[in-house]
Protein backbone atom coordinates (compact mmCIF):
# COMPACT_ATOMS: atom_id res chain seq x y z
CA UNK A 1 0.00 0.00 0.00
CA UNK A 2 1.51 3.24 -0.95
CA UNK A 3 2.43 5.71 1.66
CA UNK A 4 1.04 8.58 -0.12
CA UNK A 5 -2.25 10.10 -0.92
CA UNK A 6 -2.84 12.44 -4.42
CA UNK A 7 -5.49 14.92 -4.62
CA UNK A 8 -6.25 16.38 -7.90
CA UNK A 9 -7.52 19.74 -7.50
CA UNK A 10 -9.23 21.62 -10.73
CA UNK A 11 -11.75 24.50 -11.77
CA UNK A 12 -12.97 26.54 -14.42
CA UNK A 13 -13.83 24.18 -17.24
CA UNK A 14 -16.03 26.15 -18.71
CA UNK A 15 -17.27 23.46 -20.85
CA UNK A 16 -19.55 25.58 -23.28
CA UNK A 17 -17.09 27.98 -23.83
CA UNK A 18 -14.54 25.43 -25.15
CA UNK A 19 -16.18 22.92 -26.92
CA UNK A 20 -17.59 25.41 -29.36
CA UNK A 21 -14.18 25.92 -30.09
CA UNK A 22 -13.32 22.36 -30.87
CA UNK A 23 -11.81 21.59 -27.32
CA UNK A 24 -12.89 18.92 -24.67
CA UNK A 25 -11.38 22.13 -21.78
CA UNK A 26 -13.04 18.92 -19.11
CA UNK A 27 -12.31 15.56 -21.04
CA UNK A 28 -8.70 16.50 -22.20
CA UNK A 29 -7.94 17.53 -18.41
CA UNK A 30 -8.83 14.20 -17.78
CA UNK A 31 -7.08 12.42 -19.90
CA UNK A 32 -3.69 14.09 -19.35
CA UNK A 33 -3.98 12.95 -15.49
CA UNK A 34 -4.79 9.60 -16.66
CA UNK A 35 -2.08 9.06 -18.79
CA UNK A 36 0.56 11.37 -16.98
CA UNK A 37 0.43 11.14 -12.83
CA UNK A 38 -1.44 9.01 -10.65
CA UNK A 39 -4.35 10.37 -8.05
CA UNK A 40 -6.88 9.03 -5.80
CA UNK A 41 -8.99 11.41 -5.61
CA UNK A 42 -10.45 14.88 -7.44
CA UNK A 43 -12.13 17.90 -6.40
CA UNK A 44 -13.77 19.97 -9.07
CA UNK A 45 -14.31 23.80 -7.84
CA UNK A 46 -16.89 24.98 -10.10
CA UNK A 47 -17.95 26.77 -12.89
CA UNK A 48 -18.32 23.92 -15.17
CA UNK A 49 -20.79 25.75 -17.39
CA UNK A 50 -19.47 28.30 -20.17
CA UNK A 51 -22.82 29.89 -20.53
CA UNK A 52 -23.38 33.45 -19.61
CA UNK A 53 -26.82 33.69 -20.47
CA UNK A 54 -29.73 30.97 -19.39
CA UNK A 55 -28.29 27.29 -18.75
CA UNK A 56 -29.10 24.85 -20.50
CA UNK A 57 -29.88 20.72 -20.43
CA UNK A 58 -27.74 20.57 -23.46
CA UNK A 59 -24.36 21.84 -21.69
CA UNK A 60 -25.43 19.46 -18.97
CA UNK A 61 -25.28 16.76 -21.50
CA UNK A 62 -22.14 17.70 -22.74
CA UNK A 63 -20.25 17.79 -19.19
CA UNK A 64 -21.42 14.45 -18.34
CA UNK A 65 -20.16 13.03 -21.93
CA UNK A 66 -16.83 14.86 -20.84
CA UNK A 67 -16.99 12.76 -17.63
CA UNK A 68 -17.05 9.60 -19.51
CA UNK A 69 -13.20 9.95 -20.39
CA UNK A 70 -12.75 8.63 -17.10
CA UNK A 71 -11.34 4.94 -17.90
CA UNK A 72 -8.77 4.35 -14.44
CA UNK A 73 -11.30 6.14 -11.68
CA UNK A 74 -15.07 6.34 -11.06
CA UNK A 75 -16.91 9.49 -11.98
CA UNK A 76 -17.63 9.48 -8.08
CA UNK A 77 -13.96 10.12 -7.25
CA UNK A 78 -14.69 13.75 -8.44
CA UNK A 79 -16.29 15.17 -5.49
CA UNK A 80 -17.59 18.80 -6.84
CA UNK A 81 -19.07 22.03 -6.19
CA UNK A 82 -20.76 25.05 -7.97
CA UNK A 83 -19.27 28.11 -9.39
CA UNK A 84 -20.93 31.49 -9.90
CA UNK A 85 -21.30 30.32 -13.85
CA UNK A 86 -23.24 26.98 -12.45
CA UNK A 87 -26.41 29.23 -10.76
CA UNK A 88 -29.95 29.10 -11.69
CA UNK A 89 -29.98 32.89 -13.86
CA UNK A 90 -33.48 33.44 -12.68
CA UNK A 91 -33.57 33.68 -9.27
CA UNK A 92 -37.75 32.30 -9.29
CA UNK A 93 -36.64 29.26 -10.85
CA UNK A 94 -35.65 25.99 -8.47
CA UNK A 95 -32.60 26.96 -6.66
CA UNK A 96 -29.64 25.57 -8.75
CA UNK A 97 -31.84 23.34 -10.21
CA UNK A 98 -29.16 23.02 -13.34
CA UNK A 99 -26.25 21.99 -10.99
CA UNK A 100 -27.95 19.45 -9.17
CA UNK A 101 -29.37 18.22 -12.12
CA UNK A 102 -26.43 17.43 -13.99
CA UNK A 103 -23.44 17.92 -11.89
CA UNK A 104 -25.18 15.80 -8.68
CA UNK A 105 -22.52 16.25 -5.95
CA UNK A 106 -24.40 13.97 -3.84
CA UNK A 107 -26.05 11.79 -6.13
CA UNK A 108 -29.40 12.92 -5.97
CA UNK A 109 -30.15 12.87 -9.48
CA UNK A 110 -28.41 10.05 -10.86
CA UNK A 111 -30.91 9.33 -13.63
CA UNK A 112 -29.05 12.42 -15.51
CA UNK A 113 -25.81 13.23 -14.01
CA UNK A 114 -24.85 9.66 -13.94
CA UNK A 115 -23.10 10.03 -10.14
CA UNK A 116 -23.98 6.99 -8.09
CA UNK A 117 -23.53 7.64 -4.45
CA UNK A 118 -22.81 3.53 -3.84
CA UNK A 119 -19.70 4.23 -5.83
CA UNK A 120 -18.44 6.79 -3.68
CA UNK A 121 -14.76 6.32 -1.82
CA UNK A 122 -15.60 8.56 0.94
CA UNK A 123 -19.16 8.49 1.43
CA UNK A 124 -20.26 12.56 1.63
CA UNK A 125 -22.67 14.14 4.23
CA UNK A 126 -24.81 16.73 3.76
CA UNK A 127 -26.15 18.32 0.64
CA UNK A 128 -25.76 19.74 -2.31
CA UNK A 129 -25.09 23.01 -1.00
CA UNK A 130 -22.57 22.07 1.67
CA UNK A 131 -21.06 18.49 2.38
CA UNK A 132 -18.38 17.33 3.90
CA UNK A 133 -16.03 13.81 3.35
CA UNK A 134 -13.15 12.61 4.88
CA UNK A 135 -10.14 10.63 3.39
CA UNK A 136 -7.87 9.53 6.64
CA UNK A 137 -7.71 12.29 9.00
CA UNK A 138 -8.57 14.44 5.73
CA UNK A 139 -11.48 16.69 6.28
CA UNK A 140 -12.91 18.38 2.97
CA UNK A 141 -15.63 20.75 3.35
CA UNK A 142 -17.27 21.84 0.41
CA UNK A 143 -19.70 24.95 -0.28
CA UNK A 144 -21.04 25.46 -3.00
CA UNK A 145 -21.70 29.20 -4.79
CA UNK A 146 -25.27 30.82 -3.83
CA UNK A 147 -25.43 33.63 -6.56
CA UNK A 148 -28.94 32.68 -7.52
CA UNK A 149 -30.36 35.41 -5.35
CA UNK A 150 -32.08 38.72 -6.08
CA UNK A 151 -29.47 41.66 -7.60
CA UNK A 152 -26.93 42.75 -6.19
CA UNK A 153 -26.06 39.33 -5.66
CA UNK A 154 -27.89 38.01 -8.56
CA UNK A 155 -29.40 38.45 -11.92
CA UNK A 156 -31.50 37.41 -14.21
CA UNK A 157 -30.86 37.42 -18.14
CA UNK A 158 -26.92 37.07 -18.34
CA UNK A 159 -26.38 35.11 -15.44
CA UNK A 160 -24.38 34.88 -12.02
CA UNK A 161 -22.99 38.46 -11.21
CA UNK A 162 -19.05 37.39 -10.45
CA UNK A 163 -18.85 38.15 -6.89
CA UNK A 164 -18.82 34.97 -4.39
CA UNK A 165 -21.51 34.27 -2.41
CA UNK A 166 -22.64 31.73 0.73
CA UNK A 167 -25.90 31.67 2.78
CA UNK A 168 -25.37 32.41 6.28
CA UNK A 169 -26.56 29.03 6.93
CA UNK A 170 -23.45 27.47 5.46
CA UNK A 171 -21.05 29.91 7.16
CA UNK A 172 -22.47 28.63 10.42
CA UNK A 173 -22.17 24.79 9.11
CA UNK A 174 -18.78 25.45 8.50
CA UNK A 175 -17.45 27.14 11.93
CA UNK A 176 -19.30 24.42 13.53
CA UNK A 177 -17.53 21.46 11.30
CA UNK A 178 -14.26 23.68 11.93
CA UNK A 179 -14.50 23.82 15.93
CA UNK A 180 -16.04 20.08 15.87
CA UNK A 181 -12.78 19.07 14.40
CA UNK A 182 -9.71 20.52 15.40
CA UNK A 183 -7.76 17.40 15.40
CA UNK A 184 -8.34 16.73 11.83
CA UNK A 185 -6.43 18.16 8.83
CA UNK A 186 -9.26 20.47 7.45
CA UNK A 187 -9.57 21.53 3.66
CA UNK A 188 -12.09 24.22 3.08
CA UNK A 189 -13.25 24.36 -0.67
CA UNK A 190 -15.19 27.17 -2.46
CA UNK A 191 -15.25 28.14 -6.11
CA UNK A 192 -13.76 31.40 -4.62
CA UNK A 193 -11.02 32.59 -2.85
CA UNK A 194 -11.13 34.72 0.71
CA UNK A 195 -9.83 38.67 -0.18
CA UNK A 196 -6.70 39.26 -0.02
CA UNK A 197 -5.23 35.80 0.34
CA UNK A 198 -4.24 35.14 -3.42
CA UNK A 199 -3.24 36.68 -7.18
CA UNK A 200 -6.01 38.95 -8.04
CA UNK A 201 -8.16 38.44 -4.63
CA UNK A 202 -7.82 42.21 -3.20
CA UNK A 203 -10.83 44.60 -3.27
CA UNK A 204 -11.35 45.68 -7.08
CA UNK A 205 -8.45 43.54 -8.27
CA UNK A 206 -10.96 42.11 -10.93
CA UNK A 207 -10.58 44.75 -13.26
CA UNK A 208 -8.69 47.39 -14.50
CA UNK A 209 -9.19 50.89 -15.68
CA UNK A 210 -9.35 52.58 -19.22
CA UNK A 211 -7.49 54.82 -20.13
CA UNK A 212 -10.15 57.95 -18.81
CA UNK A 213 -9.64 56.66 -15.52
CA UNK A 214 -13.37 54.45 -15.71
CA UNK A 215 -13.30 50.47 -14.76
CA UNK A 216 -13.39 48.12 -17.14
CA UNK A 217 -13.75 44.06 -17.17
CA UNK A 218 -10.57 42.62 -16.79
CA UNK A 219 -10.13 39.52 -14.73
CA UNK A 220 -13.96 39.49 -14.27
CA UNK A 221 -16.78 41.09 -16.22
CA UNK A 222 -17.68 44.65 -14.57
CA UNK A 223 -20.98 44.60 -13.50
CA UNK A 224 -21.48 48.37 -11.60
CA UNK A 225 -24.79 46.94 -9.89
CA UNK A 226 -23.21 43.67 -8.97
CA UNK A 227 -20.40 44.34 -6.44
CA UNK A 228 -18.06 44.62 -8.80
CA UNK A 229 -15.01 45.46 -5.99
CA UNK A 230 -15.41 42.11 -4.87
CA UNK A 231 -15.83 40.49 -8.41
CA UNK A 232 -12.45 38.44 -7.67
CA UNK A 233 -13.40 37.05 -4.32
CA UNK A 234 -16.11 35.87 -1.42
CA UNK A 235 -17.79 39.20 -1.08
CA UNK A 236 -21.44 38.86 -0.20
CA UNK A 237 -22.98 36.48 2.86
CA UNK A 238 -26.64 36.58 1.77
CA UNK A 239 -27.07 39.33 1.04
CA UNK A 240 -23.99 41.48 2.47
CA UNK A 241 -21.91 42.68 0.66
CA UNK A 242 -17.92 42.27 2.19
CA UNK A 243 -19.13 40.90 4.60
CA UNK A 244 -15.87 38.79 5.76
CA UNK A 245 -17.38 36.17 7.60
CA UNK A 246 -14.60 33.84 7.00
CA UNK A 247 -11.74 35.78 7.13
CA UNK A 248 -12.91 37.13 10.54
CA UNK A 249 -13.26 34.09 11.87
CA UNK A 250 -9.61 32.63 10.57
CA UNK A 251 -8.18 35.74 12.19
CA UNK A 252 -8.93 35.07 15.02
CA UNK A 253 -8.89 31.49 15.40
CA UNK A 254 -5.11 31.08 13.45
CA UNK A 255 -4.86 27.71 11.78
CA UNK A 256 -8.10 27.03 12.35
CA UNK A 257 -7.85 24.95 9.14
CA UNK A 258 -4.87 23.71 7.14
CA UNK A 259 -6.15 24.92 3.85
CA UNK A 260 -8.56 26.86 1.29
CA UNK A 261 -8.85 25.58 -2.01
CA UNK A 262 -10.38 27.92 -4.59
CA UNK A 263 -10.32 28.77 -8.68
CA UNK A 264 -12.59 31.67 -10.41
CA UNK A 265 -9.69 34.03 -11.00
CA UNK A 266 -8.00 32.46 -14.56
CA UNK A 267 -4.53 33.84 -14.84
CA UNK A 268 -0.94 32.17 -15.64
CA UNK A 269 0.34 30.55 -13.53
CA UNK A 270 3.61 33.58 -12.99
CA UNK A 271 0.81 36.44 -11.52
CA UNK A 272 1.25 38.20 -8.15
CA UNK A 273 -1.30 41.00 -9.49
CA UNK A 274 -1.59 42.55 -5.91
CA UNK A 275 1.61 41.08 -4.69
CA UNK A 276 0.26 37.75 -3.77
CA UNK A 277 0.71 34.76 -6.56
CA UNK A 278 -1.63 31.82 -6.85
CA UNK A 279 -0.43 29.51 -3.26
CA UNK A 280 -0.32 31.84 -0.45
CA UNK A 281 -0.33 31.65 3.41
CA UNK A 282 -2.31 33.55 5.59
CA UNK A 283 -3.97 33.38 9.34
CA UNK A 284 -2.01 30.10 9.90
CA UNK A 285 -3.92 29.20 6.23
CA UNK A 286 -2.44 27.55 2.74
CA UNK A 287 -4.61 29.29 0.20
CA UNK A 288 -4.22 27.45 -2.95
CA UNK A 289 -5.67 29.25 -6.19
CA UNK A 290 -6.06 26.12 -8.70
CA UNK A 291 -7.91 27.65 -11.64
CA UNK A 292 -8.36 26.99 -14.26
CA UNK A 293 -9.23 24.39 -17.16
CA UNK A 294 -11.00 26.67 -19.96
CA UNK A 295 -8.56 28.45 -22.83
CA UNK A 296 -11.20 30.04 -24.81
CA UNK A 297 -14.04 31.62 -21.87
CA UNK A 298 -12.12 34.94 -21.26
CA UNK A 299 -12.38 37.63 -23.76
CA UNK A 300 -10.53 37.44 -26.64
CA UNK A 301 -9.93 41.29 -26.22
CA UNK A 302 -7.38 40.21 -23.51
CA UNK A 303 -5.36 37.89 -26.15
CA UNK A 304 -5.19 40.58 -28.52
CA UNK A 305 -3.09 42.70 -26.24
CA UNK A 306 -1.01 39.89 -25.70
CA UNK A 307 -2.19 39.37 -22.09
CA UNK A 308 -2.84 35.06 -21.64
CA UNK A 309 -6.11 35.00 -19.38
CA UNK A 310 -6.77 31.30 -19.82
CA UNK A 311 -4.01 29.50 -19.32
CA UNK A 312 -5.31 25.83 -19.01
CA UNK A 313 -3.78 24.05 -15.75
CA UNK A 314 -4.79 22.29 -12.43
CA UNK A 315 -2.86 21.34 -9.52
CA UNK A 316 -1.81 17.58 -7.30
CA UNK A 317 -1.34 17.72 -4.14
CA UNK A 318 0.66 14.77 -2.57
CA UNK A 319 0.37 13.87 1.13
CA UNK A 320 2.34 11.60 2.69
CA UNK A 321 1.95 9.30 5.67
CA UNK A 322 2.91 10.78 8.67
CA UNK A 323 4.17 14.05 7.07
CA UNK A 324 2.98 17.42 7.72
CA UNK A 325 4.63 18.57 4.20
CA UNK A 326 2.40 18.75 0.79
CA UNK A 327 3.68 18.58 -2.45
CA UNK A 328 1.71 21.24 -4.98
CA UNK A 329 2.95 21.06 -8.75
CA UNK A 330 1.26 22.37 -11.56
CA UNK A 331 0.35 20.78 -14.31
CA UNK A 332 -0.06 22.74 -17.85
CA UNK A 333 -2.98 21.33 -20.40
CA UNK A 334 -1.89 23.31 -22.95
CA UNK A 335 1.51 25.07 -24.51
CA UNK A 336 0.17 28.39 -24.81
CA UNK A 337 2.23 29.42 -21.79
CA UNK A 338 5.10 26.97 -21.55
CA UNK A 339 5.36 22.66 -22.72
CA UNK A 340 2.23 21.10 -21.55
CA UNK A 341 2.98 19.12 -18.77
CA UNK A 342 4.66 19.60 -15.10
CA UNK A 343 5.39 23.34 -15.24
CA UNK A 344 8.52 22.99 -12.15
CA UNK A 345 8.87 27.05 -11.45
CA UNK A 346 5.20 26.36 -10.05
CA UNK A 347 5.82 23.84 -7.72
CA UNK A 348 5.65 24.11 -3.82
CA UNK A 349 5.76 23.08 -0.62
CA UNK A 350 3.30 23.80 1.80
CA UNK A 351 3.13 22.74 5.40
CA UNK A 352 0.26 21.40 7.56
CA UNK A 353 -0.50 22.07 11.08
CA UNK A 354 -0.74 17.85 11.79
CA UNK A 355 0.72 15.07 10.08
CA UNK A 356 -1.06 13.62 7.47
CA UNK A 357 -2.63 9.87 8.32
CA UNK A 358 -4.37 8.09 4.94
CA UNK A 359 -7.20 6.17 5.15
Amino acid sequence: MSNQFRLWAMSCAHVGSDIREGRESLADAIRHSERDFDWDIAVNLGDFSGTRTNLEDSEGLEIVRQFSALTKHNREDIYTLAGNHDATHYYEEPTQWWFRKWIDPTGESSEYSKVDPNNMRFGVEGSWERYSFRAGNLLFLMMSDRNDLPPPVGRGDWGGYPAGAVTGETFEWWKSMVEANQDSIIISAHHHMLKDTTVASGAWEGHKKDDEGNWESYYHGYFPDGGPEGSSYLYFLDDKPDAQAFEGYLSENVSAIDMWLGGHTHTSPDDNHGGKTHIETKWGVNFLNVAALTLHHASNKYRWEGILPDVPLSRLLTFTEGSREVKVQCYLHTSDYAPEGWYEPSERIITLAKKFRGP
